[in-house]
Parts: structure tokens; sequence; C-alpha cells
């Protein structure tokens, strides 16, 4: 499979689950709680969640009472979250690069670096395209990303992790433009498999704010950690982008 499409196969994969298996409705719960008081969000807004997965903050954000509606590109994903659909909690399979619901919601998220993945400028360009297009004019979307300027000082070379009697191998290592995450599963023998090699861009808070601004969308505010902590180009391990979209 084409290098770009990496994401096609490991988000379908039983194996990425398990080893992200500790994101769970805890932390996005915790995470949540700093957030939405922050933006002044009440139920029953409408809230789109972009990239959603098997949709832990979809869950907890519906339990506030919100009106949510979530997609993703894994069917593996979408097939599980559909388990969890009531009347104000709503799952899709989409690709965040085509249109989606126009001058819908109150607020987007993209949670736990759920970009960044495409091989080209343009399809970053139409995925932003299409959460500034969502949103109601005054709405809001947040952006959970990773700090380049902190990761690539920080970055892990190599990892091994012990999963329900499976051992993975991580290796890490990056380029002037991405971020590399190869995973390999070690069997008895010590022979390993490749799963997948995630790649990530090294977008910086200037090129969120050309991108968002572009599709209307202006930057509010930037923290740097789940905590909602000022922002530190060098110091915060996060970069979580608020924007409003402005009307034109």
């Amino acid at each position: 499979m084409p290098q770009q499409e990496w994401y096609k196969h490991w988000f379908n994969s039983p194996y990425y689950y398990l080893l992200y298996r500790h994101r769970d409705t805890a932390e996005a719960a915790q995470f949540t709680e700093q957030l939405l008081p922050y933006l002044r969000a009440e139920p029953p807004e409408t809230i789109l969640d972009v990239a959603c997965g098997k949709g832990r903050y979809s869950r907890v954000l519906a339990e506030k009472g919100f009106d949510v509606t979530a997609f993703d590109l894994s069917e593996t994903a979408i097939l599980e979250a559909l388990h969890f659909e009531k009347e104000n909690l709503h799952f899709y399979q989409h690709d965040m690069r085509r249109p989606f619901w126009i001058n819908y919601f109150d607020l987007a998220f993209n949670f736990f670096t759920s970009f960044g993945y495409f091989r080209t400028r343009r399809e970053h360009d139409d995925s932003i395209r299409t959460i500034a297009q969502s949103l109601k004019p005054d709405g809001y979307f947040v952006l959970d990303y990773l700090n380049t300027h902190y990761t690539a000082s920080h970055l892990k070379n190599t990892e091994e992790k012990r999963i329900d009697h499976l051992h993975f191998r991580i290796s890490r290592w990056q380029d002037e433009e991405h971020f590399f995450k190869q995973v390999q599963l070690q069997n008895k023998e010590g022979g390993l498999s490749h799963l997948a090699t995630e790649r990530i861009m090294k977008f910086s808070l200037g090129d969120f704010t050309e991108m968002f601004s572009y599709q209307g969308l202006q930057v509010q505010e930037v923290f740097g950690d789940y905590a909602l902590s000022s922002y530190h180009n060098k110091l915060s391990p996060r970069m979580i982008v608020v924007a409003k979209k402005v009307k034109r």
C-alpha cells in the first residue's frame, strides 16, 4: 500500500486499538472538563467531532447533553462507535477532505493529533475547509495537535511495549517535514512483522494560522497542554489551537 495511505489500513487494524487503548474516556472527560467552560459551551449546542475514532470524546460530550455528530475514515472504528448511537449522538464514516454539513455546528473538535496524515498541503487545506464550512458564523474550532518543536527535541527513538502477551517494537525518527513512527510486532523467535509506519506533518503554529485564515477561521488562543496552560514554543508538549469562524 502506498506510504501516503498508511492511515487507511492502520486505523482499521486491531493492533492499533490495542496499542492505544490507554487513551480512554476518563482522559477525554478530564480534557473536556477544562475546555468546555473556556468555550462557554452549554447543551444543547451542536458539536462536530472530526476523526472521532471509536467515539470516546463524542460519547463524553453527548453524556453532557450536547447534540454530537462525529465521523471518521475508519470503517472498523465507526462500526464499533455505532453501538453507542442515541438521540443526541450520531456517527458516520466520512473522509475529512470531503465536504460535510454546511453552517450547522456551534463547535468542531479534532482531538489527539488526528490531523497531518495526508501527503499534500492541499489535502490538509481541504480538511480545514470542510471543518470551517461546517461551522455556523462565530462558531469555534479546537485543534489538538502535537507541538512540533517540543516533539522534535524529545523524540524517543526506540521503545518496546508488552500488551496482552504481545511484544511491540516502536521506532521513531524525523526529517525536515515529518515525524515517523514505525510499529513492529515481535514473535517468540525474535522476528519482526511490520504493522505500520505512521507519518505526521510538522505543522507549526504559523502554518495553522495561515491555513485557518484562508478558510475564514481566526485564531483566538493557543494552549500548551490538556490543563490549558499557556503555550510555549519549546516547552509545551501540545499545541491546542482555538479558532473562531469570522463573518465574511
